[in-house]
């Protein structure tokens, strides 16, 4: 392996080992704090624009295997690891993680200490970086990383949001994965449209699994689409880059709970950016973090139940829950730093949780929230006899 250097914005430089592909990228840089799931973190979409440190010593050593995407392909900016492992022990392997960074144009950086890496950026905040091959001079990387853009005001999901509309049709593979669907297979399929502005596959396939006929929609697309296809539910995905940014897609779902006011109100759920997303179109605000939520064992606390659910989170963005309509309350708090983890309305049929129930990689705790949004929806619209009851979102 050749040289390679890391440089932030506040001048701090790492200097470590290359491998994937021998090229330079600027990304903002940020950490994660899970032990496994490497391959879902680089195929998650919300890390577009991103330079993810991951804070587990370990990694490479299960190799990569198509079952385990999360997109069509890889999305961060760089990967910098501690210790690149070069065997992949795993029957599932179909290639190591260096050559499959490789293949995908992206660079790594191995021999660095994590540690020390995760300490600046929790005390100054997540930063601007590069990534760049051989012995640059420090000053130079330095600066090229101050002069990188940094994701406040972009629109990153328009980069990877689809093109084109298309039905989603898997569930889950595994056995052990597979959960009972709460329609009967006589009934007719509630269909549910799911606004993709980076959304990780993991989640149409839940909704699948809860009885759900799914067509995914690009985030882009307006509320005329999104109501042509005459949806049960609509779902509002994940994605990275800053939500306050995303002004047309706002102003479509404002559209969207404006219809969702009254007796034929359709329910709506968001995830991560599709939860911020919804909070801005309630009136809220949205303020960048200082380090972001990025792991699989994050506690939020249910504020109903009081129960503690143990989550994967992925997001430098939060939403302000002062800045809320009263309508609007909090219904699942960070018990790390006392942020908005989940919102739902008082009176209309909507819900959105800041983290990731669908996991992949991460624990299950918060599977309930899609069979949440199977129950709100009832049975689909075809099938109802009489006008269809409203409904509030699930607590």
């Amino acid at each position: 392996m050749s040289i390679a250097k890391l440089a932030l914005e506040d001048g701090h430089v790492f200097t470590g080992r290359s491998f994937g592909a021998a090229v330079d990228s600027d990304g903002e840089v940020v950490f994660n704090t899970s032990m496994t799931g490497y391959q879902e973190i680089l195929t998650d979409p919300s890390y577009h624009g991103q330079i993810v440190a991951m804070t587990y010593p370990e990694i490479g050593n299960y190799g990569v295997t198509p079952e385990d995407v999360e997109s069509g392909r890889p999305w961060v900016r760089g990967f910098v690891v501690r210790s690149l492992s070069p065997l992949a022990s795993n029957y599932r392997a179909r290639g190591s993680l260096d050559a499959y960074l490789r293949e995908h144009g992206i660079p790594g950086i191995a021999g660095i200490d994590t540690r020390a890496l995760v300490r600046v950026t929790r005390i100054h905040g997540a930063m601007r970086g590069v990534i760049a091959q051989g012995d640059i001079d420090d000053a130079t990387l330095v600066e090229r990383a101050r002069s990188s853009p940094g994701l406040v005001g972009r629109d990153l999901a328009s980069e990877v949001m689809p093109d084109r509309p298309r039905p989603w049709t898997p569930g889950f593979e595994s056995p052990l994965q597979t959960r009972r669907h709460t329609t009967h297979p006589l009934e007719p399929a509630p269909h549910i449209v799911a606004l993709d502005f980076g959304m990780k596959w993991n989640i149409p396939r839940h909704l699948v699994e809860t009885g759900c006929r799914v067509t995914v929609l690009p985030g882009s697309a307006s509320a005329e689409e999104v109501l042509d296809l005459q949806p049960d539910g609509i779902f509002i995905s994940n994605g990275p880059g800053d939500p306050a940014a995303l002004c047309g897609p706002i102003a479509e779902l404002r559209r969207l709970i404006d219809l969702a006011a009254d007796a034929q109100g359709i329910p709506l759920f968001g995830i991560c950016l599709g939860h911020q997303l919804l909070s801005l179109a309630l009136g809220g605000r949205t303020y960048k973090l200082k380090f972001g939520h990025r792991g699989a064992n994050h506690p939020v606390r249910n504020q109903r139940t009081g129960r503690v659910e143990i989550t994967t989170q992925n997001h430098g963005f939060a939403v302000d829950p002062t800045s809320l309509p009263p309508d609007v309350e909090p219904s699942h708090i960070n018990l790390n730093d006392g942020t908005l983890e989940g919102l739902r309305h008082r009176r209309l049929p909507i819900f959105a949780v800041q983290y990731h129930p669908e996991a992949s990689a991460g624990p299950h705790d918060s599977n309930y929230l899609f069979d949440e949004f199977r129950n709100l929806i009832g049975p689909p619209r075809s099938a109802r006899t009489s006008p269809p009851r409203q409904s509030v979102a699930p607590r």
